[in-house]
């Protein structure tokens, strides 16, 4: 079988079966089409161990990050795991095929003073009763305030929203549900937003939208849209230049932590498949707590 062929095939598995996000069976498309690249006009069939170590070792010498050799070679175990099971090839190449260990960055945070002073500064914009500066306002504190994905902030509908309660019902990765909470400071700001700016932008849509968050047309904001907002009011808080909605919820699960929170109560609330994913958390948390330690403590 041709490999661009079995890829498709592949990512369409993924979509259909799998039900892993567009962004996911994106990602596996472009690794696997990297290697169909490498490995020349060769048939599935025809692709061995070889093949995979010299697509890798040549991605080492373009340059490219240890976690995008682990991602590719984990895309390809995947891919070739598809292909035996279904009887596309004889056997599977990639079992013994062997990547670098990403390495483990700990995420960037800001600190609750900093989130505090940003996060009251959008409260006086939206006092204007700018319908765009509501939004904002109310953007910020929901990511803030729950630790939800962009991309489930963007999805939510009037309908999920409990403002009685303070939660609101998403949609994760792999179409998991949850119902997260949010706090007091979230909930007023959602409010004057749903009662004073959106239904100004709900006027300039030539259709309507049942979404939450809108676009200055009235249509459902977009992530790229939450990514520069987030970009713009948050990299001189933490003084770096590349940064983006995730660091929202980074903020949120350490400041979680830090505040004595439970980690799988953490882990429930982030929609965290694995518990191990959450565990990262307390490293922040711990070199946070070093730090201070260093700086108070006479005898550090």
């Amino acid at each position: 079988m041709d490999l661009t062929v079995a890829t498709e095939a592949f990512v369409g598995h993924l979509e259909r079966v799998r039900r892993l996000s567009p962004a996911t069976a994106k990602a596996y498309r472009s690794d696997l089409r990297d290697l169909q690249a490498s490995a020349g006009g060769i048939t599935l069939e025809e692709v061995d161990l070889e093949v995979l170590r010299d697509w890798l070792w040549h991605a080492t010498q373009r340059g490219d990050a240890r976690s995008t050799l682990a991602r590719r070679a984990a895309a390809a175990r995947s891919f070739f795991g598809w292909a035996h099971e279904h009887e596309l090839v004889s056997h599977d190449p990639s079992l013994r095929l062997i990547a670098p260990k990403k390495g483990r960055t700990l995420p960037t945070v800001a600190s609750r003073e900093a989130m505090s002073g940003l996060l009251d500064a959008h409260r006086d914009a939206a006092g204007t009763g700018d319908p765009i500066a509501l939004r904002d306002h109310a953007i910020l504190e929901l990511l803030y305030g729950s630790g939800i994905r962009v991309a489930e902030l963007c999805g939510l509908d009037i309908d999920d929203l409990d403002l009685d309660r303070g939660t609101a019902r998403v949609l994760g990765k792999g179409a998991k549900e949850r119902v997260v909470p949010y706090g007091a400071p979230a909930r007023d700001a959602l409010e004057a937003y749903l009662r004073r700016g959106r239904p100004v932008l709900v006027a300039r849509a030539r259709t309507f939208s049942s979404a939450v968050m809108l676009g200055s047309r009235g249509a459902r904001i977009g992530p790229r849209a939450v990514y520069e907002l987030v970009a713009r009011v948050l990299a001189p808080v933490v003084g770096t230049e590349t940064i983006g909605p995730h660091a929202l919820r980074h903020t949120a699960a350490t400041h979680l932590l830090d505040g004595g929170a439970d980690l799988r109560a953490v882990q429930e609330i982030l929609g965290h498949a694995s518990l191990g994913t959450t565990q990262i958390y307390t490293h922040v948390s711990a070199e946070r707590l070093t730090a201070t330690y260093r700086l108070a403590h006479p005898r550090a």
